[in-house]
């Protein structure tokens, strides 16, 4: 059994005020491939953004703790994806700095970012290199006290929207990060096709961008190390907005259980139908207790946590999509219905078993750290 002592009871509490404050306009929020001032507003005002940077610079933890994320993650994702994304973004692509960066990196960005002043993004993903991320080829070259940057990256959250990117390069013979404002000459973002569930993205180019040396996070080569630290807080928060879908979808799809009569009793008590409930309702169990004592374990960082928080992204994304699929069939025709609850939920539920690790890449990494566990 896993209970939430008082004090994340309490983040709990704070983020369900977050989410049903955005609820009102959650459907427009939702569609757009823009930052929905709104929302944006509403997580400045809450001050949550403060989660995600060390209490030195602004933030209210000694460092970011993954569940206290996960826990956010989860009440905002269960009215809307687009509240989740700029909250997670905004850890995803600071937490190198927190861990990694330069006093001077750490003192001018992570206070704009606990503020949510500065929106956060991680530059990783290519064209070609996905989930393989060794096999990216934009570089940094280091030219007397500069770094000059070159090369592509595709479907970035926040794209346009950034403040500052941290993008993974080659450099040498390893591979580093780079603090790259977004207004630094050279950069440019261009739109990428829409998605099934819209999401502020860009692909970001990087043509001759020049940059100080000391805007490297970390040291040279070690970029790698920092993105595998980042992986280890931010995937298992995933699995934190997985389960507040799915509880968002099973409630919806209960409600309409309880008060839709057909063959003189509710759907409820329709054997075939309970079976949809009670199944969505046991998964949706199992996920939330593997994703909270994943984030637990989180706490200790990378490495030697890195596989929990994979286990419960996968199961988490896995299972809400099962969950949501049999909201709709219990919901019918209507949980087809355009921009109704279950059916934003299924198409939200979708592009979470890819992004943050793609399902069948996650379980290739857990396999392997079992087999050397049992050596």
């Amino acid at each position: 059994m896993f209970e939430l002592d008082d004090h994340y009871q309490a983040i709990q509490e704070e983020a369900r005020a977050v989410a049903d404050a955005v609820a009102p306009f959650a459907v427009e929020a939702d569609a757009s491939n823009e930052i929905y001032a709104p929302v944006l507003d509403a997580l400045r005002a809450s001050s949550l953004s403060e989660l995600m940077v060390p209490r030195a610079h602004g933030g209210r933890d000694e460092s970011p703790d993954p569940l206290a994320i996960t826990l956010v993650r989860e009440a905002f994702m269960y009215e809307s994806s687009h509240l989740d994304s700029i909250f997670a973004l905004q850890g995803i692509g600071s937490y190198a700095i927190s861990v990694a960066g330069t006093a001077a990196q750490q003192a001018e960005w992570l206070p704009k970012v606990a503020s949510a002043e500065a929106l956060a993004a991680i530059a990783l993903t290519e064209p070609v290199a996905g989930s393989d991320l060794k096999s990216i080829t934009t570089t940094a070259e280091i030219d007397g006290d500069e770094a000059v940057i070159n090369g592509d990256k595709a479907f970035i959250s926040n794209g346009a929207a950034a403040t500052f990117f941290t993008t993974f390069v080659r450099e040498g013979d390893g591979y580093s990060l780079f603090l790259v404002p977004a207004d630094t000459p050279g950069v440019s973002v261009t739109p990428v096709p829409e998605l099934m569930a819209p999401h502020v993205l860009g692909d970001v180019h990087y043509d001759n961008v020049r940059v100080p040396v000391s805007a490297r996070i970390g040291e040279p080569g070690k970029g790698l190390s920092h993105v595998l630290a980042t992986l280890t807080v931010f995937r298992v928060s995933v699995a934190g907005a997985a389960c507040g879908l799915a509880q968002g979808a099973l409630e919806e799809a209960t409600r309409h259980a309880r008060t839709r009569q057909q063959f003189g009793r509710p759907l409820a008590k329709l054997g075939p139908v309970a079976s949809l409930l009670a199944d969505a309702w046991t998964d949706l169990e199992a996920a939330r207790l593997l994703t909270y004592r994943a984030a637990a374990r989180a706490r200790d960082g990378y490495p030697g946590t890195l596989e929990h928080s994979s286990m419960a992204k996968v199961f988490a994304t896995e299972a809400a999509c099962r969950i949501v699929d049999r909201c709709v069939q219990v919901m019918g025709r209507w949980g087809v219905i355009r921009d109704s609850k279950v059916e934003r939920c299924y198409r939200q539920a979708r592009p979470m078993r890819i992004y943050e690790g793609a399902s069948e890449v996650l379980r290739l990494g857990i396999a392997r750290q079992l087999t050397l566990e049992v050596e």
